[in-house]
């Protein structure tokens, strides 16, 4: 399924081409070339969580522009970073909701029968592989939280 993404993503780079989405395309190409980057790094095909890791990076780093631009009162820079965004999560899996995280994270809690924050460790690492891609470890890592306290 690694490629499928790869392939996706891919495709998409002719059609907005031909809808003459210049921002789209060169957005595509980013994300491309960053996948490129870390197969010729790791020397090997990445798979869809390898894929999928990336562009949660690349949504991170725009963030934190976006972040950085408010402060330095750059609103431009700031809303071309919030349509990146909005390009690259076009191919991140349905995002979970917070209801959908809080029973996993209850139910992770009592199967590893954690009880404090001594656990939290142990808890991030068995949710690691069940939200990757589909929720944002920061809210996975306040609900842990509230939970172990």
């Amino acid at each position: 399924m690694s490629q499928d993404l790869k392939n996706l993503i891919k495709t998409q780079v002719p059609i907005s081409m031909k809808s003459g989405d210049k921002f789209k395309t060169s957005v595509l190409r980013m994300i491309l070339s960053e996948i490129q980057k870390l197969e010729i790094e790791e020397k090997c095909e990445l798979n869809e969580n390898q894929i999928i890791s990336i562009l949660e990076k690349m949504i991170k780093q725009r963030k934190d522009s976006i972040t950085q631009f408010e402060q330095a009162n750059r609103q431009e820079l700031a809303d071309k970073e919030k349509l990146e965004i909005l390009c690259i999560k076009e191919f991140l899996p349905e995002q979970m909701t917070h209801e959908e995280i809080f029973e996993l994270v209850s139910k992770v809690v009592s199967d590893l029968n954690a009880e404090s924050m001594k656990d939290m460790g142990k808890v991030m690492g068995s949710l690691k592989s069940q939200t990757a891609g589909k929720a944002d470890s920061a809210i996975v890592s306040k609900i842990v939280k509230e939970a172990l306290s």
